[in-house]
C-alpha cells in the first residue's frame, strides 16, 4: 500500500517542494492549514500538485485540532515544516514565535505518542539555533548559541523532539537546516528581494536596490534537494539529527554580485546600503558541516551557490516569460 505523509506548513517553499517530492515517490499527501477551506495554496498551484492533496484544517498551537487531524490521516510520516519563519519577524512576534514554534510541536509529538501510532516524525530543526559559528563549520555536535527568538524557539523544539525520542522511543528525527532557495520563496526573504530586484532593474527600472549588511556569510542551497534529505532522514534506519547544508559559504555581497551579473549588469552601480534593515541581532557567518548526512543518508547537495544563483535566475525569468 501506498504510504501516507502529513505535511504542516505545505503551502510554504519546503512544503511545496516536499508534496511534490512525495507524490514523484507514490505517496497519500495530506496537507495542513489552520482553515484549509479558504486558505490559499499558491505555491502547490504553481508546481501543479494541489489537486493531488488533501487538505485538513489544523493549527498546531492547538491540542485538539493537531489530534483530531492526525487521527484523520493516520499518517505513516508527518513533516513538520509549520510555525514561525522569520527571523527578523521574531523580534517583533517574540510571543507568537515562541508559541507557534515550541507548543507547535510539542503537541504533534503528545498527539503521535496519544494515538499510539507508528508515525515518523520529522522537524524542521533549524541552523539559526548554531547562531554565529566565526568562520566554523557547524555539525551535530556543535554547541547551540541562538541569538533571535526565532532560534530560542527552534532550539527548544528541538531538543524537545530528542526527549521525546529518547524517553518515549519514539521515531522523532531533526534536519538541522542551513539556508536554502527557490523561486518559491516570498518577497520578505532577501534573495528573493534581491532576484526581483536585480531582474527590474534589468528590464530598465531606474530605481536603486536597498539593503542591509552585505557582510553576512551564509551556507545556500537548493530547497527541492532539501527535501530530499528530509524524506531520506525518515527512510533511516533508526531516528537521529542531521545537518543538511552545502558546506560552503558565501557573503551576501557575493550572492548580490553574482545575481546582477546574470542579468548582465554590475551590481555597485545598482545598490544602497541601509541600516533600516540591521536586525538587533545578527548572526555574522554560518556554515554546516554535512558530512553525517553524507556518511548515513547518501545525500550531498548537489547545487552550491553559483549554482543556485543560476537556477534562481533562470526561474524567476522564465515564470515571467523570458
Amino acid at each position: 500500500m501506498n504510504k501516507k505523509a502529513l505535511i504542516t506548513g505545505i503551502s510554504g517553499q519546503d512544503g511545496a517542494c516536499l508534496t511534490q517530492f512525495l507524490l514523484s515517490k507514490g505517496y497519500i499527501v495530506f496537507g495542513t492549514s489552520r482553515d484549509a477551506a479558504v486558505s490559499r495554496f499558491d505555491s502547490l498551484v504553481r508546481l501543479g500538485v494541489a489537486d493531488s492533496v488533501t487538505m485538513l484544517s489544523m493549527a498546531p498551537n492547538d491540542f485538539k485540532s493537531t489530534l483530531t487531524a492526525i487521527s484523520k490521516a493516520r499518517p505513516d510520516e508527518i513533516y513538520h515544516l509549520a510555525g514561525q519563519t522569520s527571523v527578523g519577524l521574531s523580534f517583533e512576534q517574540p510571543s507568537e514565535t515562541l508559541e507557534s514554534i515550541t507548543i507547535g510541536t510539542l503537541n504533534i509529538l503528545e498527539a503521535i505518542r496519544f494515538l499510539n501510532i507508528p508515525t515518523r516524525f520529522y522537524h524542521a530543526s533549524s541552523s539559526e539555533c548554531f547562531g554565529n559559528t566565526k568562520g566554523l563549520s557547524a555539525d551535530e555536535e556543535t554547541r547551540f548559541n541562538p541569538v533571535s527568538p526565532y532560534a530560542v524557539a527552534k532550539s527548544a523544539a528541538h531538543w524537545m523532539v530528542r526527549n521525546y525520542r529518547d524517553a518515549h522511543n519514539m521515531f522523532a528525527a531533526n534536519g538541522i537546516m542551513f539556508n536554502h532557495e527557490s523561486d518559491l520563496r516570498p518577497l520578505r526573504f532577501v534573495t528573493q528581494k534581491i532576484v526581483q530586484g536585480a531582474y527590474r532593474i534589468a528590464s530598465g527600472s531606474k530605481g536603486k536596490l536597498i539593503l542591509g549588511d552585505l557582510s553576512i556569510a551564509r551556507d545556500w542551497g537548493w530547497a527541492p534537494e532539501y527535501v530530499d534529505a528530509m524524506w531520506r532522514i525518515l527512510q533511516a534506519e533508526t531516528a537521529d539529527d542531521f545537518v543538511i547544508a552545502t558546506g560552503e559559504t558565501n557573503t551576501l555581497q557575493e550572492f548580490v554580485s553574482q545575481i546582477f551579473a546574470v542579468f548582465g549588469l554590475d551590481w555597485t552601480e545598482h545598490v544602497e546600503h541601509s541600516s533600516q534593515f540591521k536586525r538587533p541581532n545578527e548572526i555574522s557567518w554560518s556554515q554546516g558541516n554535512p558530512e553525517k548526512a553524507k556518511r548515513v543518508l547518501g545525500w550531498r547537495a548537489e547545487k552550491k551557490m553559483s549554482e543556485v544563483v543560476k537556477a534562481l535566475c533562470l526561474a524567476h525569468a522564465g515564470r515571467l516569460g523570458n
